[in-house]
């Protein structure tokens, strides 16, 4: 759960001001949220938090770098996608799809999809910065907007799946876009995580929630609208989405904390990484 600040936060030029402000987040609740009001929900948060969010997290993430998740594990590293060169990628949630441009310098042919025009933005712009131009897509994940079996592979580095309603449908929906033997490995909060606060420091030790409750968070406005959603699924749920799929999990890796990452990454800190797992990343394939 993300803990919104107190007041608004504001950048330092004074010249824009927080997605909070923008989208008049005024309190939060506890409650069901469908499928159409979760996808607005999400639109309209990642349009008005883009910029702040690569400002805060750009150098993290890079600008053509495959960074799985806050405790550092790359896909340099991690090969968990394998040889990807000559293979026909979707990148599922991609933001500016740093992680998409990587999979282009190692000879693959990816394309990036995302909800929000806002992140699209970046993902064009940094495109052009670069030269590492690839295709963009503006489409939700729970509706993926290609032929079946087109794709090699699949990825997804904290995109869409845990800000949708029905999970499930996002992985009966790659499963179809995937040619046999293709993999979709994704990355999500680690399921433990919801218990907790997304307070890094001492505060966010302590059990605040049953792990087993998967009523959403909801971020609101004053008229009761969502301004922001997170969806929580147990270990147990998401393997059962993948199996309904027909997808067979190779691998679920939990990253551990690198004894010398001293990084903060919003929730993430070392002081939370070297006691519990913040991420779960889910290797799967299509048989």
């Amino acid at each position: 759960m993300r803990v919104p600040p107190a007041q608004p936060r504001t950048f330092p030029d004074d010249s824009q001001v927080s997605a909070e402000e923008l989208l008049g987040t005024a309190g939060v609740a506890r409650r069901e949220v469908d499928s159409a009001e979760s996808e607005r929900a999400s639109r309209l948060w990642w349009d008005a938090d883009a910029d702040d969010y690569l400002a805060e997290h750009g150098r993290d993430i890079g600008e053509a770098d495959f960074v799985w998740c806050p405790e550092g594990l790359r896909e340099a590293d991690a090969r968990l996608l394998g040889d990807v060169a000559g293979m026909r990628v979707l990148e599922v949630g991609s933001g500016s799809a740093p992680c998409a441009r990587w999979l282009a310098t190692r000879g693959a042919h990816p394309v990036a999809l995302d909800l929000s025009a806002g992140m699209l933005r970046h993902a064009a712009d940094l495109g052009a910065a670069t030269g590492l131009v690839v295709p963009l897509v503006q489409a939700g994940a729970e509706r993926l907007p290609f032929a079946d079996a087109s794709f090699d592979a699949a990825c997804s580095a904290f995109g869409a799946v845990p800000f949708v309603a029905e999970p499930e449908r996002v992985m009966r929906e790659v499963a179809r876009v995937l040619r046999p033997g293709g993999r979709w490995v994704f990355a999500v909060n680690h399921p433990m995580r919801w218990m907790f606060s997304d307070d890094p420091g001492p505060d966010g030790l302590t059990v605040q929630q049953s792990y087993f409750d998967r009523t959403p968070y909801v971020e609101i406005d004053a008229g009761g609208h969502a301004t922001y959603v997170e969806h929580h699924r147990t270990l147990g749920d998401r393997v059962r989405d993948l199996v309904a799929a027909g997808l067979v999990l190779d691998d679920l890796v939990e990253p551990e904390w690198p004894e010398d990452r001293e990084t903060v990454w919003g929730q993430w800190s070392p002081l939370r990484g070297r006691l519990f797992p913040g991420t779960a990343i889910f290797v799967t394939h299509k048989p």
